[in-house]
């Protein structure tokens, strides 16, 4: 069988990339130094990952692409750049032989399938974790800061990093973006692929810095104890590529309610395509509020949001006890209800944050949603099938796809009634192809086969292992990682992990992870005999 792909230049392009994942290395690497830190475990990843890059360019120095060889790229990026993004994992727990000791040799991510989940999980901005320790006493801050960087780097794309900032991607960037970016397709804002990209990542950056720095103005103004400049600068770095990560073992439950209504504005921010900031920045402001895909998404936020609030208001929304084993007790469920029924603002405040965080997929928590009714959780469960906008750094089905099923079964019930109309669907103003239409319909029948297999499969190896979980659970576990949500509920809920699930099975969340975040198509591709056959 000969090969029509030719995978040395896609190789040598991941080679690229993997080469140049040295330069971020460099800031958990220097606070590291500042907090007189342990640095081997970025010095060895920054060497292995150059070695490797510079193996891999070798295979073709000169690489030229077309779409088939921009898909098996992207997919391999994201394996590899996952890869070598747990090595300081393992070399914090680990150390180097004779070289330098292990500094938390009791890490969870001591062991591999570990280590590779957390770091897949950073990349794809999932934020669901196996760490047993989240602290900083635990673990350095240059490890930590990592563990946060892996998300800020994958929120965007590093696809999209990369063709921003390497001239050897320029030439195929565009088969390249649409093969990562999230959403149907990416628009295209200047005449050169890579100045689109470009003008993404400065937008994305810009946003960062403004929660930054509005973070730590909370704290200098004493309404945010404890979000000093280390804690700002970790959430600047998870809140807009929707990731979650938080250093805080309690997530934004750790901190005050201003910092809790903050956060949520820019949750929705990452949300939104960010093609529409580049438009409003260009002197087209009106095009954001205007754009149906937008309202369409807010309006699901509110809806869900009033709906949660009223379910919390009127304590219906809270559980009744807490079963043990649970991430709750029958204390915190006490203060919970003080707190939440009959009392509009922090009703509100919850069900907002939590309602736009899992739309959204960033998997934020600023309260344990674990004690919460069935009703509420099942309308979060709901949430997380949402999803963000296309071109935003959400996760899930994405709204756009639903406004045009929606709009396309409206059309086949008007074309029903009169069989001799010619109605074409329509998004802002124009028409949306035929072919697009029948692309959207098989993502989403894709989306959702995967998650009912991947449902069952956990289930039973649930079952296998002796490992006690709720349908619930099993389902909000799968959603969670294909839709890179994050928190589930139960043994996975937001102030819980992923730690108890056996290593196949965490291996298996690893893939849907990364096929999830390359939106099932790409990587779907890569794997049927048809693309490499002559």
């Amino acid at each position: 069988m000969a090969i029509r792909v030719d995978y040395r230049a896609s190789l040598s392009l991941v080679g690229s990339v993997l080469k140049h994942l040295a330069v971020p290395l460099a800031l958990p690497l220097a606070v590291a130094v500042a907090y007189g830190e342990s640095v081997a475990p970025f010095l060895v990843t920054m060497a292995v990952t150059v070695c490797i890059g510079w193996g891999l360019e070798r295979l073709r120095p000169d690489p030229d692409i077309g779409a088939r060889e921009g898909f098996l790229m992207v997919a391999v990026t994201w394996l590899a750049v996952s890869s070598i993004g747990a090595l300081p994992y393992l070399v914090e727990a680990h150390g180097i032989p004779g070289v330098t000791p292990a500094t938390a040799p009791d890490s969870t991510l001591a062991y591999p399938p570990n280590a590779l989940f957390e770091s897949m999980s950073g990349f794809t901005t999932t934020g669901a974790t196996v760490l047993g320790q989240i602290s900083l006493d635990a673990h350095g801050h240059g490890i930590m800061l990592w563990r946060q960087l892996t998300q800020w780097l994958g929120g965007m794309g590093i696809v999209v990093l990369a063709v921003a900032i390497l001239p050897e991607l320029s030439v195929g960037g565009a088969q390249l973006m649409d093969a990562e970016a999230p959403g149907p397709g990416i628009e295209k804002l200047t005449p050169r692929i890579a100045e689109t990209a470009r003008a993404l990542w400065v937008a994305y950056l810009g946003f960062t810095v403004l929660e930054i720095l509005l973070l730590y103005g909370l704290h200098r103004g004493g309404m945010a104890p404890e979000m000093g400049a280390y804690n700002a600068v970790a959430h600047g770095l998870t809140t807009l590529p929707t990731g979650g990560f938080s250093p805080e073992a309690r997530s934004i439950e750790a901190f005050s309610a201003a910092v809790q209504w903050l956060i949520i504005p820019f949750m929705v921010v990452a949300g939104t395509n960010f093609a529409l900031f580049w438009h409003a920045l260009t002197g087209d402001p009106k095009r954001l509020p205007g754009d149906s895909e937008f309202r369409v998404y807010v309006g699901a936020m509110a809806v869900l949001t009033g709906l949660v609030t009223a379910l919390l208001f009127v304590g219906q929304g809270i559980a009744t006890f807490a079963p043990p084993g649970t991430t709750f007790d029958s204390v915190y469920l006490a203060e919970m209800r003080a707190t939440l029924v009959g009392h509009v603002e922090p009703a509100l405040r919850h069900a907002t944050f939590q309602v736009v965080s899992l739309v959204t997929t960033t998997g934020y928590a600023s309260i344990d949603f674990n004690a919460w009714g069935s009703p509420a959780q099942y309308l979060l469960l709901f949430a997380m099938f949402i999803g963000g906008s296309a071109g935003s750094t959400g996760g899930g089905i994405k709204v756009v796809r639903w406004y045009i099923i929606l709009k396309s079964i409206r059309r086949e019930l008007f074309t029903t009634a009169h069989p001799e109309a010619v109605r074409p669907v329509r998004l802002a103003g124009r028409t949306v192809d035929e072919r697009a239409i029948r692309g959207i319909y098989a993502f989403t029948v894709l989306y959702f086969v995967l998650f009912l297999v991947g449902t069952g499969l956990l289930f039973l190896d649930a079952a296998r292992t002796g490992l006690s979980l709720s349908v619930l659970e099993v389902m909000s576990t799968t959603a969670a990682t294909l839709g890179n949500v994050g928190p589930g509920f139960g043994l996975v809920g937001p102030m819980g992990s992923y730690i108890e699930f056996s290593a196949p099975a965490k291996l298996f969340m690893v893939a849907l992870m990364w096929v999830g975040r390359l939106e099932i198509l790409p990587v779907l591709v890569v794997l049927t005999p048809e693309y490499w056959r002559q």
